[in-house]
């Protein structure tokens, strides 16, 4: 769960983002900027499956794996109208998600649980908040992988990142439809 510490932590962020130029409102959404966005987070997730399945390389799944959750977080945050920078984009990212797409997360999955409202409201906030929190632990993953690992700790981590992807990138295209 994302602990309040964190989420004071990306509003601070977020308005120096805005500040600074380093995230941005876009007045109107290109569909080919848009669509661009969500081909690469498909051919990444594609390619981290294929990669995990042939058994190559689990760095790579995991690489492959989060950049499929960064470009569908940017599809859906530039569908919300912020365009993230290039500098330090990938904190820039994770911190804007927390801040605009977190509630809208939680209220689509309330949609799917309507008829068991209070189980539903508790599943939303802890799902909504492990959603969130996956890309954060992705991105820290991916920069921190060792290479001293076993191989079959290495594949246990891929097999994590691809099911994080699969189930991030899930819950994401329902706020694009």
């Amino acid at each position: 769960m994302l602990d309040k510490e964190r989420i004071a932590s990306a509003e601070k962020n977020v308005k120096a983002y805005l500040y600074e130029g380093l995230l941005k409102r876009t007045k109107e959404v290109d569909d080919r900027i848009l669509n661009t966005f969500k081909k690469n987070a498909d051919e990444s997730l594609n390619v981290a499956n294929f990669i995990f399945e042939e058994n190559l390389s689990s760095l790579w799944v995991i690489v492959c794996s989060y950049y499929s959750m960064y470009y569908i977080a940017n599809a859906v945050l530039y569908s919300l109208g912020y365009k993230v920078g290039h500098r330090i984009s990938h904190k820039v990212t994770a911190d804007t998600l927390i801040i605009f797409v977190r509630g809208k997360l939680k209220a689509s999955i309330l949609e799917e649980f309507d008829e068991a409202q209070t189980e539903a409201l508790e599943l939303s906030n802890i799902k909504a908040d492990e959603l969130v929190e996956s890309f954060d632990f992705e991105r820290v993953k991916r920069s921190k992988f060792q290479y001293e690992m076993t191989e079959e700790i290495k594949r246990s981590k891929a097999q994590t990142s691809l099911d994080r992807a699969k189930a991030f990138i899930f819950e994401m295209k329902k706020l694009l439809l």
